[in-house]
């Protein structure tokens, strides 16, 4: 029996993520087979790549794009996928997309499991999928999810949520989180030996650290108050000094508690927490572009302890310092 799955296009949607799930899903049951000299299966997936109205279009790429039919034609779904959507995080919710998020809302009400990939998280939201539940996205749209969808619980570091009763709603977090949606959705309908023989096929290794190795931590929130706004310069240069959260009060010419509350209003963080996330984030540049010691690059983002540190950029980061060091000189390895 074959999965009737949609994929959702539009023109905000990207075109590599939209084109490899397609590929992929197609090749359950037919591409193994083909490379060990047998039979084709079964399709697993029958998937149908629809918009709002089934008209072509000119994708967020400038890709002219067709697509097989309309959301509303037969047969209806049993999975939905919403890929990536290319919108500013610092907006709101793209309502020229209302229709779209409508048309998932009724068709989950009728059955068909939900799922997105990165900022497709986003729709779902506006669907009333996520209300309740926890969600993962791309870690720079995780603020405006979170803001736009106050009842969500928003799992920033995750790779991939399943939620809800019969998990019914399956979010994956960055662009390239699509692989692990995939492996999870053949896993469920085909088999755990069939996912397994499509990461071998197409080079696939699920993202098993999470995502928070690959985020900029300093992505969030903008703001229009000025004070704060010339607080958070004066942190990006100073996040070293003994005690710069006072400082900052200072500066501001504020009492602590009351500039506390002023910066955690504007920025949706406490100071002392902006102050770790710039050192952290000082400390993943380090890392990335030299070869000083961890213990040297400790004491130059301004920790007295090097376990100190040790411990903060294993808590945001979700791996080591010397693990993160490994995985990202791969690609640029320093000169000595």
């Amino acid at each position: 029996m074959s999965i009737n799955t949609t994929v959702i296009g539009s023109p905000l949607a990207g075109t590599s993520v939209l084109f490899s799930i397609l590929d992929v899903l197609a090749s359950v049951g037919r591409d193994w087979e083909m490379l060990h000299g047998m039979p084709a299966q079964v399709p697993g997936f029958q998937v149908s790549f629809r918009t709002i109205d089934g008209a072509p279009y000119w994708d967020v790429n400038g890709r002219k794009i067709t697509p097989d039919a309309m959301l509303d034609e037969r047969p209806e779904p049993d999975v939905i996928i919403v890929p990536d959507l290319h919108f500013d995080p610092n907006g709101g919710f793209p309502e020229d997309h209302r229709k779209i998020a409508d048309w998932i809302a009724a068709a989950h009400e009728r059955g068909a499991i939900v799922t997105s990939v990165c900022s497709g998280a986003v729709l779902l939201g506006a669907a009333g999928l996520l209300d309740g539940k926890e969600a993962t996205t791309h870690w720079g749209y995780a603020e405006m999810l979170g803001r736009n969808f106050p009842d969500v619980k928003v799992c920033r570091e995750r790779v991939l949520v399943p939620a809800g009763e019969g998990h019914r709603v399956v979010t994956a977090g960055g662009v390239s989180a699509w692989a692990d949606l995939m492996l999870y959705l053949i896993a469920r309908y085909a088999g755990a030996d069939e996912a397994r023989r499509i990461a071998k096929i197409y080079l696939i290794d699920p993202h098993s650290e999470g995502q928070l190795t690959y985020a900029s931590l300093t992505s969030g929130r903008s703001h229009d108050d000025q004070l704060i706004a010339d607080a958070q310069v004066w942190a990006a240069q100073n996040y070293d000094a003994p005690s710069p959260v006072t400082a900052m009060a200072d500066r501001a010419q504020m009492t602590e508690r009351g500039f506390l509350r002023r910066f955690k209003k504007a920025t949706g963080q406490a100071p002392t927490e902006y102050i770790q996330t710039l050192r952290i984030e000082e400390a993943k540049q380090l890392l990335e572009t030299t070869a000083m010691p961890i213990e040297e690059i400790a004491t130059e983002i301004g920790y007295s302890e090097p376990s100190s540190f040790r411990s903060a950029f294993r808590k945001r980061v979700g791996v080591s310092a010397s693990a993160y060091r490994r995985k990202w000189q791969a690609l640029a390895p320093i000169e000595k």
